[in-house]
């Protein structure tokens, strides 16, 4: 058995930020490979202080769903996963024994030499005619002069297809460091020129700032004022949103330190969890704000509050999906990066079969079953908000210097609006979900969403914009 975890960055705000995670691990899961793909997220859930705990297997290859090397790669996530390293990762990743796991943490996957092939494949989507004789290729990252390896990846990869003799010229250019690609008019020459963000997703940076430093009016812009005029300018999509990206994180895993294709055992304490959970959905139970109901050897999700409404009154969802993709937002519309606050929407039904419904439990409170069961059977161990103050770096660690009454006054806001106990700040929780209590959940850890919100109380900026502001 083998489980291969996705990390992304996600946001408090932004739903849209984990959508490309959530893509690459559908496509992968099609592959049937792993025995399971689980996403985790940084400012999302399940947290990368929880995903580890709600895989199945005792083989894990953790891959950073990542453009480049930087901070995030080598000192949060490596950090927050326990993994005792910080630092550059090297080529063939790290390995280690956590809980019984053996966890294998990858680079991310932009710096895999196979992105030069991605970077090739986007460019002939945007011009399936590019010729050595006449077109000229712009390889574009994001740049920052707080870290090298930001550009290196740019470097190589336009070094790679130089080399493959697929362009006339090859150039590498940065929205924030030199080469600035406002200067590409007085660098590239040929009269075609193809360029590839090297982005992982589509944003502000590739639908927005891109296209203004370059004079871009669409996916196709004749220029007739640059010093090799005419020139033609074909704009291709960035490459991480590019399906082939699967078959380079599936490398990766198969790369990584350690890889065996033998795999790993079923975890027995997650195996325990679900099926206790199992064994109380069979009967009927609640979780959260969500009522589970076996229905004619089929299972059906909805609101507690909506119990009773007619079917036809409620809107159906028929796919693991599906039913991740309706609870992502309240019912104003607004993101849930927290799965536990009390906004759960209502006015859905969710129709599963057995096999389906820990997906669907682990989509709609992820990391909750695998708690509660381990608060119930007195092995879940509380991480004091000291502890976690302390932990904190880059922006982060001005949070060591909250008062014991800041904390509570984001405590008062963000933590009353959520089901859990917060056994981080001491209080006592004597019952779970396992003990018919739906809505008795354990909270071991201050969150990153609360985290955020101490940073902003210490600095003063509490309320004076959006709740929640991502950084």
């Amino acid at each position: 058995m083998r489980s291969l975890v996705l990390i992304g960055h996600g946001s408090h705000l932004n739903g849209e930020s984990a959508g490309a995670v959530y893509r690459y691990a559908e496509l992968l899961r099609e592959r049937g490979l792993y025995d399971e793909v689980v996403e985790g997220y940084w400012k999302e859930e399940p947290s990368l202080r929880q995903v580890l705990r709600t895989v199945r297997s005792t083989d894990v290859t953790v891959i950073p769903m990542f453009i480049s090397e930087g901070y995030f790669t080598e000192t949060v996530i490596p950090r927050e996963l326990g993994l005792g390293h910080q630092g550059p990762v090297p080529p063939e990743g790290i390995a280690r024994v956590l809980g019984g796991k053996t966890v294998r943490y990858t680079l991310p996957y932009g710096v895999h030499p196979r992105m030069s092939e991605v970077i090739l494949a986007r460019a002939r989507e945007v011009l399936p005619d590019l010729s050595p004789a006449d077109t000229a290729l712009i390889v574009l990252g994001h740049g920052t002069t707080r870290n090298q390896n930001s550009n290196r990846v740019i470097y190589e990869n336009a070094d790679r297809l130089r080399e493959s003799g697929h362009f006339a010229e090859v150039h590498a250019l940065f929205l924030d460091e030199d080469p600035k690609v406002g200067t590409w008019p007085e660098r590239v020459k040929a009269p075609r020129v193809v360029v590839v963000p090297f982005f992982a997703s589509e944003g502000w940076h590739t639908l927005e700032t891109i296209p203004e430093d370059m004079g871009l009016t669409g996916t196709v812009t004749e220029f007739t004022d640059t010093p090799h005029a005419p020139q033609t300018v074909y704009y291709a999509a960035p490459v991480g949103t590019h399906p082939a990206v699967a078959e380079v994180v599936l490398q990766l895993a198969q790369e990584a330190r350690g890889a065996s294709g033998a795999g790993g055992d079923e975890d027995h304490g997650h195996a325990e969890a679900w099926n206790a959970f199992l064994a109380l959905a069979r009967r009927g139970t609640r979780i959260g704000e969500a009522m589970v109901t076996p229905q004619a050897g089929m299972y059906e999700l909805r609101h507690a509050l909506d119990e009773g409404r007619p079917a036809a009154d409620l809107q159906t969802l028929v796919t693991v999906e599906g039913l991740r993709d309706h609870i992502r937002r309240d019912e104003g519309g607004h993101h849930r990066p927290v799965h536990t606050l009390r906004n759960l929407p209502r006015g859905w039904r969710a129709i599963l079969t057995e096999a389906e419904l820990p997906r669907a439990v682990h989509n709609l409170y992820p990391a909750v079953v695998e708690e509660s069961y381990a608060h119930h059977t007195h092995n879940l161990r509380a991480t004091p908000w000291p502890t976690t103050a302390r932990r904190q770096t880059g922006i982060y660690t001005k949070v060591t210097r909250a008062t014991p009454e800041q904390v509570e006054e984001v405590a008062k806001d963000v933590c009353s609006k959520c089901l859990k106990t917060r056994l981080w700040a001491g209080e006592r929780l004597s019952s779970t979900l396992f003990s018919g209590v739906p809505g008795a959940i354990p909270c071991p850890e201050a969150c990153t969403l609360f985290v955020a919100e101490v940073r902003e109380e210490v600095s003063g900026k509490r309320g004076q914009g959006e709740h929640g502001h991502d950084h």
